[in-house]
């Protein structure tokens, strides 16, 4: 086990026969005295009132009322255990952040930086030889969505859910890890935000709608991105070929259609709705593939064999939905999981280097000190 890694590791939390009575961030428990009732009777009433939110209006997948229910179950679940003024201290910077991240991901437009139609799908075709999202388009997509698109729509909606879920539970267990957590989270947001406002790049299901003569002058979001039926020639992409004759012969956006087979049809209106707010040529890199890959490093000393399986396998199952629903190509994939990579490698470097700052004797054998 390397060095990093021991590190890491000792952040864990103890086992509870371990575990003192009181830490510097809980309340003694004789002040509180036994509030485990009143704990779980807010966590009833925060989730009974969740289940109510998502029946009446749907999932929230807008970042500031995510967090803000968020931290509302994590006040609920600290009644006992900790000072809930923790929630406010440590989760009011983290959201202001990422409140400053989105209202300057839309940077490039004022920039006026050109979008870049053609650098990856032909990085693309250079590696495979092929378009992987037309062939995939072409060999598994129906004109109906299959049951198993329930799997890639739940995937991909669970990006705007699944980081920040992992987040209120390493804060739950250890607010070290967490501030790590934080940290190499909004690095790898806000260096993605660096890649796609200096390269916007247009995902596939928009080059499939614009020919090379639209796009000719590298348009950030001409006209044709907007239609709803691309041209018969596929566009940039080229036609598909379905297996099933009744499927569109062209690569869709298909990311959300895997609600219909569920009859949940306000997640896929609201999806869809978000996704044409959103910076529609935000592709490089792949957000969603870099911070899935970002769980899957961060977690990976952090939990067992069957934890490291179900992170890698969810970054793995998370690119595989990227590139079959038309939102991402492979490169912008790859790009993502560099960067995630990289955020990671820099932490444990840092990580690496204090601890032997830590542990460095305070001065050399056989020489005096000055005191």
């Amino acid at each position: 086990m390397s060095e990093a890694d021991r590190a890491e590791r000792s952040e864990l939390p103890r086992p509870p026969s371990a575990e003192p009575t009181t830490t510097p961030d809980d309340t003694p428990r004789s002040r509180f005295g036994d509030l485990r009732y009143y704990r779980w009777a807010a966590i009833a009433v925060w989730f009974a009132v969740m289940v109510w939110q998502f029946t009446e209006q749907g999932l929230a997948f807008d970042r500031t009322r995510l967090i803000l229910w968020m931290c509302l179950g994590l006040a609920a679940a600290s009644i006992g255990r900790r000072r809930v003024i923790t929630v406010i201290i440590d989760w009011l910077p983290f959201a202001g952040v990422l409140l400053l991240y989105d209202l300057t991901r839309n940077v490039a437009q004022w920039m006026g930086m050109p979008t870049h139609w053609h650098l990856a799908p032909d990085v693309d075709h250079f590696l495979f030889g092929v378009n992987p999202t037309v062939w995939l388009q072409s060999h598994i997509k129906d004109a109906s969505p299959p049951w198993w698109e329930v799997i890639t729509s739940v995937v991909y909606v669970s990006y705007f859910v699944v980081p920040y879920v992992v987040a209120g539970a390493l804060w739950l267990r250890d607010r070290t890890a967490w501030r790590r957590y934080a940290v190499a989270f909004v690095a790898t947001t806000f260096l993605a935000l660096v890649g796609y406002t200096l390269v916007p790049g247009a995902p596939p299901w928009a080059a499939a709608r614009c020919t090379a003569e639209q796009v000719v002058d590298n348009p950030r979001d001409p006209p044709c991105m907007y239609s709803e039926v691309p041209p018969a020639s596929g566009g940039l992409l080229g036609p598909v070929s379905p297996s099933d004759p009744k499927a569109a012969p062209y690569v869709e956006r298909i990311s959300a259609r895997g609600w219909d087979v569920l009859n949940v049809r306000a997640a896929s209106t609201l999806l869809t709705v978000g996704q044409s707010k959103a910076n529609l040529v935000a592709a490089i890199p792949s957000l969603h593939a870099g911070l899935t890959m970002l769980l899957a490093l961060f977690m990976w000393p952090r939990v067992r064999a069957l934890g490291r399986s179900l992170f890698v396998g969810y970054a793995l199952v998370m690119a595989f939905t990227l590139v079959y629903t038309g939102e991402h190509y492979v490169f912008d994939i790859l790009l993502g999981w560099a960067l995630a990579a990289a955020v990671i490698g820099a932490q444990r470097l840092w990580i690496r280097r204090r601890a032997r700052r830590t542990t460095a004797p305070a001065y050399a054998p056989g020489v005096p000190s000055n005191s």
